[in-house]
């Protein structure tokens, strides 16, 4: 009886050898050609994407400016879809066209493979956008897919991080400073696109500040945070009352009862994030177990 098993082990060994030896093929060289692109340990992966030419995307699908509710709105909701989708990313940031996305510092998905974070991130953004177009743009057709870009960054601190950060939100606020002073020369002063850029070409942050209020009694402080500051993503946990019914002891119908659930979400936020008062309002962004 021995002697029979030895020989059946003897025969799956010898099967199981001429299948692997089946599944490879002499074209498998090739492999070797793949470039190691693994991301360095213990370092905050940073994917930040643009939307490409969109200067020409919003101008064909007549954006409102300086800034387009709808459009910040489905950049949003594409960013939300893909944190849900890619857990460990634990905040995001967007202005504009752009998002960065950050992962979890001791992130081990894909096995840190920077192909597979920049590729994921893109291709769920890009397929949301097209998805939930209709939800934001009811009135306007899309004409052509839109297309975005893609860039990954390793930042091995967390001030490196803070700073990254800080830096896209100055950003923001440089950019849409500039534009809502353009764009209230080219609406209400007749100026052309041309003209306006001449008029701005040197001034300082003061002096826009001073165009807007002196000639569009606009106080620039006034504008909506979503415009001047960007929108942070974050991960909160949030209480929802359902009702649901229920069959108590010894009763004979359903009865409907609230039940509050936690769950959590993605959250949208326009607030700073360049001084410490966000930082230390949610600290488990930037803990080490995060």
């Amino acid at each position: 009886m021995l002697g029979c098993w030895r020989a059946a082990a003897a025969i799956s060994v010898r099967s199981g050898r001429r299948l692997l030896s089946m599944a490879k093929s002499k074209f498998e060289y090739v492999r070797d050609f793949e470039a190691d692109d693994t991301c360095l340990p213990n370092c905050w992966i940073v994917v930040r994407l643009d939307g490409r030419n969109f200067h020409r995307f919003s101008e064909q699908h007549e954006f409102k400016k300086p800034n387009d509710d709808r459009a910040l709105q489905l950049m949003t909701k594409c960013a939300q879809t893909v944190m849900q989708e890619l857990e460990d990313i634990v905040i995001a940031y967007g202005q504009s066209d752009e998002y960065s996305f950050v992962f979890k510092k001791k992130s081990r998905w894909f096995k840190r493979r920077a192909s597979k974070f920049m590729t994921h991130v893109v291709s769920q953004f890009a397929s949301s956008y097209v998805f939930y177009w209709k939800d934001y743009f009811k009135d306007q057709q899309l004409l052509y897919p839109p297309g975005f870009d893609g860039r990954i960054v390793l930042y091995p601190s967390n001030e490196n991080l803070k700073d990254y950060l800080s830096w896209r939100q100055a950003d923001c606020h440089i950019n849409n400073l500039y534009n809502t002073v353009f764009w209230m020369l080219v609406q209400r002063s007749g100026l052309t696109p041309v003209q306006a850029q001449d008029r701005l070409q040197g001034t300082l942050a003061g002096d826009k500040n001073e165009i807007l209020f002196s000639e569009f009694n606009i106080n620039y402080n006034n504008e909506p945070l979503m415009y001047r500051k960007g929108t942070v993503l974050i991960w909160q946990k949030i209480n929802e009352v359902m009702t649901k019914k229920i069959k108590l002891p010894k009763e004979t119908e359903e009865k409907e009862v609230e039940v509050t659930r936690t769950r959590t979400n993605v959250v949208p936020l326009h607030c700073d994030i360049i001084g410490d008062q966000f930082w230390e309002e949610y600290p488990e962004i930037l803990a080490e177990d995060s």
